[in-house]
């Protein structure tokens, strides 16, 4: 399994290694309070980054707020079980 993920890390770095040298142009980008110039390679890994990591902490937070609601909702039925034993 250890292969696996090395071999398919190692097609990934790669493929990055041949965007940027493919990409190289350098790209101007106007922030409104900063403008920056970078290569296009690296701006579309970065967007690439960006784009997974909102993706996961998206995801993330809408299974931690489903598993707090369920909890909450078992913990009521609990409670009004014990409230109804004699």
């Amino acid at each position: 399994m250890r292969l696996i993920v090395m071999l398919l890390l190692l097609v990934f770095v790669a493929g990055g290694v041949v965007l940027g040298a493919l990409n190289a142009d350098l790209v101007g980008y106007d922030l409104a309070f900063a403008r920056v110039q970078v290569p296009k390679g690296a701006a579309l890994l970065a967007t690439l980054a960006l784009g997974w990591i909102l993706g996961g902490l998206t995801a993330w937070l809408g299974v931690t707020t489903r598993h707090r609601r369920e909890r909450r909702s078992t913990a009521k039925a609990q409670g009004a079980k014990a409230s109804k034993a004699p």
